[in-house]
Order: C-alpha cells, then sequence, then structure tokens
C-alpha cells in the first residue's frame, strides 16, 4: 500500500531530523529522484514539514527578538511556499501514474487530491512524535502524561483512517472511479505583480 510506504518515509525523516535536531542543519535526500522519484519526494516534502514544526515552536517563544523573529517569519513563509510546492508535484507524479486509466463516465472527483492527504499524513506523522515524546516524559505530572496519551491514541487512529482513505483514494483513481486534477495554489502574497504592498515598492 502507498501509505505504508508514505508513513515509513515519514518517521525515517522525522528520527533523521531529530539525531541533530537544529533547523539550520544539513539537508541530504537518500533517494535519488531519477530513479526513487516518489520516495525523492516524500523525503523532501517530510523534511520541509518537520523543519517548519520548529520553526513555529521557535518562533512563539515570547522572549525572542524581534529582528530575529522577522527573519524568521520569513522562513516560515518561503517553506510554506516549499511545502506547497512539493505537494504539486507529488500530485503530478500521481497524474503521470494513472494518465493512460479510462475515466468512467460515473466517475467523481475527491474533494482533495491525492498530494494533499500525503501533506496531511506528513503533518499528523509530525503530531504523533512529538505527541508521544509528552506522554513519555519521566519529568511530566502523571495528568500530563494521561492526557498526551488519550491525545496520542487519537492520532494514531487518525493516521490509520487517513492512510486507509489515501490508498483507498488512489485505488479508485486507477480503476476510473473517480479522476483527479492538480490547482496550482496560485498565491498572490508572494507575487510581485499580484501583491499590492510588493507591487508598490518596484
Amino acid at each position: 500500500m502507498f501509505s505504508n510506504k508514505a508513513n515509513k518515509i515519514f518517521q525515517t525523516v522525522i528520527d533523521k531530523y531529530h539525531v541533530v535536531n537544529t533547523v539550520d542543519q544539513s539537508f541530504e535526500n537518500p533517494y535519488d529522484r531519477n530513479t526513487h522519484l516518489i520516495e525523492h519526494l516524500l523525503y523532501r516534502k517530510c523534511w520541509i514539514d518537520t523543519v517548519q514544526w520548529h520553526y513555529e515552536d521557535i518562533i512563539r517563544d515570547p522572549q525572542i527578538d524581534p529582528v530575529a523573529a522577522l527573519t524568521l517569519k520569513r522562513k516560515i513563509d518561503a517553506s510554506n511556499q516549499d511545502r506547497t510546492d512539493m505537494v504539486e508535484y507529488i500530485d503530478g507524479y500521481f497524474l503521470d501514474q494513472y494518465i493512460d486509466v479510462k475515466i468512467k463516465d460515473a466517475a467523481t472527483i475527491n474533494t482533495e487530491s491525492p498530494a494533499w492527504a500525503v501533506d496531511r499524513m506528513s503533518i499528523l506523522a509530525l503530531k504523533i512524535y512529538h505527541m508521544n515524546e509528552e506522554a513519555t516524559r519521566t519529568d511530566a505530572s502523571s495528568e500530563h502524561i494521561n492526557t498526551c496519551q488519550k491525545k496520542l491514541d487519537i492520532l494514531l487512529e487518525q493516521r490509520i483512517d487517513l492512510s486507509t482513505a489515501l490508498d483507498q483514494l488512489l485505488e479508485d483513481i486507477s480503476k476510473g472511479n473517480k479522476y483527479m486534477k492538480v490547482y496550482k495554489q496560485m498565491k498572490m502574497y508572494n507575487d510581485d505583480e499580484l501583491n499590492p504592498v510588493l507591487r508598490a515598492l518596484k
């Protein structure tokens, strides 16, 4: 199942990141995009999400220097753009995979594309990792641990449900029961022609 492959790669990425556990560590993708394209894309996607997760932690420090906060905000903006770009690349991969499928007359379109489900799975993997950390802390109260364990149980159930739904969606697409489209995000705030503030600076 595709979801098994994705979840294993996400876990590998998150474990790898936490060996050094710093947002400015170097990145190396172990998968060659020419021979293992989807693995390459999934690994890169989760790495972006993992770094951004920790950016979001850092910027919430109430004592953060305002100049450093602005610099970090720019990094978060750039990371968000990378994240959506990777979603489009992954959907492009799926489009190529199913390009020859004959779509049935009664086929329907899903509310989200496969890659946006992958995006949710990647974030969910991060939630599970960090909630597990909280549920197994030795310096936390029993109340904290019990609360986090209950949340972790729900997150694990969500992963089963989301993984099952994604695999079913891909199967439906492969059989022509559903079809997919890729809509570019068309974000406006990073474009100096579409953002009036940036346009005014030209």
